[in-house]
């Protein structure tokens, strides 16, 4: 068993597919119709077959209650993988992303953590 799918919600898919691509770097993998939403994912470049992420819709009614309490706490949706913390928290503050958590070191693990702009808190990390 391997994971093949995770997500974030987001509070607009076209918002959020701009923000994962051309500003985290991301590519779209997939774009289905899906009533008035889409099931939209993007993949890593550098693993094009790997996990996909979901950009999924939070009309639900439990969802963005959900959201804002996560952000309130600090708490990141997800996280993700780099090879330089620093240099990617230089990279995406010179693009105008906000960052929650500047760069900080626990132990082997480098972690800062940004605004998606679609209402979630993302963590990049790398560990020693």
């Amino acid at each position: 068993m391997r994971i093949h799918l995770t997500g974030v919600f987001v509070d607009d898919q076209e918002k959020a597919l701009r923000f994962y691509t051309d500003v985290l770097g991301f590519v779209k993998k997939t774009e289905v119709p899906v009533g008035t939403d889409r099931w939209l994912t993007v993949v890593s470049p550098e693993d094009p077959d790997g996990i996909e992420l979901l950009l999924e819709p939070d009309g639900h009614p439990a969802v963005k209650p959900y959201k804002e309490a996560l952000v309130a706490d600090g708490i990141p949706a997800t996280a993700f993988a780099v090879e330089d913390v620093h240099a990617e928290f230089r990279r995406l503050r010179e693009l105008g992303v906000r960052f929650t958590q500047e760069p900080l070191e626990m132990g082997p693990v480098t972690t800062a953590v940004l605004d998606d702009t679609c209402g979630n808190l993302i963590q990049i990390e790398h560990t020693a």
